[in-house]
């Protein structure tokens, strides 16, 4: 990326950005950021992965994906700079992310890590504010089979004087933020030591019960915002909770789709993340439960079907996408 990044004129740095990296949660996180970002009346790019049913999800302007014609025309243009490079699927799309924030003279993007932290090719902005949102094991081929090797390479995003804001901790990753901090000097707060309320009674659209984590993390970095000088009012700030859906094109997120029957989607993917939602099924009431549910094979799949509940009727199915784990396993 950094070969790509110099080819067109180093275009992140005609905005400003946030990163945001973690297991769960920075995809809300993130889009909820850009929500109230707009509604503050900025021009948002954000940037985001994987997407659900297209590709252009990935990269948006104000909630509104980048074109297919701006897509076309950039591999097209570029395809003769880029073959030699060979490079990744994500680093083809994060150049080409970038650039089209800086064309389209964006504000401010919200920048999220695609995968770790500290070798993700997103890595190469210096934002306002690095948000991690929790650490739980997921990609452990790449990342590490442990909490705090996973939060070792997460706490990569963390940069010189910039501060960082920490979703949630365990025993083994707190140390492991702290000495990173300390060794980059950048100012570090923890969301769970953040008893402020300063938007009481706020409405968050997104229901899931684990947003309760990511809603305190947004809370604890929206001070830290307002310090970097933005201008970010009450109003907008209810805004963007209550209309992150509409603003921003989110989808998944113990997302309800009808009504008789229910009928709920979710993106949770590992154990961190289906263990919120079993949570949340135990919450409603139903004459009989079904689940229909894919995986791709690199996750932990025992440990995600252990916790889901035994009483529900089953549809195991399967993605199109290579990864994905066959129906009948």
């Amino acid at each position: 990326l950094f070969r790509s990044d110099a080819h067109f004129g180093h275009p992140h740095h005609s905005f400003r950005t946030i990163h945001v990296a973690g297991t769960n949660g920075k995809g809300s996180v993130s889009h909820t950021l850009a929500a109230i970002l707009q509604s503050a009346g900025y021009k948002t790019g954000l940037y985001t992965s994987p997407h659900l049913v297209d590709f252009r999800e990935r990269i948006r302007i104000n909630g509104t994906p980048i074109s297919k014609e701006y897509v076309v025309d950039f591999v097209e243009l570029e395809r003769s700079f880029f073959e030699p490079l060979c490079p990744s699927f994500f680093e083809l799309a994060t150049a080409m992310a970038f650039k089209y924030f800086a064309d389209e003279q964006v504000d401010i993007a919200v920048i999220e890590v695609g995968l770790g932290g500290r070798l993700d090719c997103t890595n190469i902005i210096i934002p306002d504010l690095s948000i991690i949102t929790n650490i739980s094991f997921d990609h452990v081929q790449f990342l590490g089979d442990s909490l705090a090797k996973i939060a070792s390479e997460k706490s990569g995003i963390i940069k010189k004087n910039i501060p960082v804001v920490i979703g949630e901790t365990t025993p083994e990753t707190k140390p492991v933020f702290l000495e990173k901090a300390t060794e980059t000097g950048a100012p570090i707060y923890f969301a769970e030591e953040n008893d402020r309320e300063d938007y009481p009674g706020v409405e968050y659209e997104l229901k899931g019960i684990y947003q309760e984590k990511n809603k305190r993390t947004l809370f604890t970095a929206l001070p830290l915002l307002k310090e970097a000088g933005y201008h970010i009012d009450e109003a907008s700030v209810r805004k963007g909770f209550a209309h992150v859906v509409e603003l921003t094109g989110l989808m998944g997120r113990w997302q309800k789709l009808h009504d008789r029957p229910t009928l709920v989607c979710d993106t949770g993917h590992n154990v961190g993340g289906i263990s919120y939602v079993v949570e949340q099924l135990r919450q409603q009431s139903c004459h009989q439960l079904h689940i229909v549910i894919g995986m791709v094979n690199d996750k932990d799949i025992s440990g995600v079907l252990a916790l889901l509940p035994k009483e529900a009727k089953y549809y195991f199915t399967q993605a199109s996408v290579s990864r994905a784990l066959p129906a009948e396993q």
